[in-house]
């Protein structure tokens, strides 16, 4: 029994640590004026880099479509939708990921990604998307 928990103590703490090493999983979005939760992006890796895709939506219309999109996206349903895109390792910092894009999919708007996470927070990933002009705004989204 001692075995047992040995080794069920060891795949709870591997699997812990491969979640914290990757920005893979589920992921619930908030809305930043009320505060409650908005959306479940699941991100997964293809190709060397990581994709984003809305899976759920939580609040608001749930047949909602990107109006205001561009190009193959502009009318499609939200749900289903890849809102991030080429998202890759941060060769220089462990736990950081640059290089990507993310879309608005309420302003059909694409923005400049980078994404991390701390290690007292393994749960929290921080992602901020990053207008051309400088200007940036940082979201927290929350493990599933």
């Amino acid at each position: 029994m001692k075995y047992l928990l040995i080794i069920l103590s060891f795949l709870a703490i591997s699997e812990l640590s491969a979640q914290i090493g990757s920005p893979e999983g589920r992921w619930t979005t908030t809305d930043e004026e009320t505060g409650k939760a908005k959306s479940v992006v699941e991100i997964y890796a293809k190709g060397g880099a990581y994709y984003g895709k809305v899976v759920e939506i939580l609040t608001g219309n749930t047949t909602a479509v990107c109006s205001d999109c561009e190009g193959h996206k502009k009318n499609q349903p939200i749900l289903g939708m890849v809102i991030v895109e080429d998202l890759k390792a941060d060769g220089d910092a462990a736990g950081e990921w640059t290089g990507g894009t993310i879309l608005d999919p309420q302003k059909g708007a694409t923005y400049r990604l980078s994404v991390w996470y701390e290690d007292k927070h393994p749960d929290v990933l921080y992602v901020r998307g990053k207008h051309w002009t400088g200007l940036y705004r940082t979201q927290e989204w929350i493990r599933e």
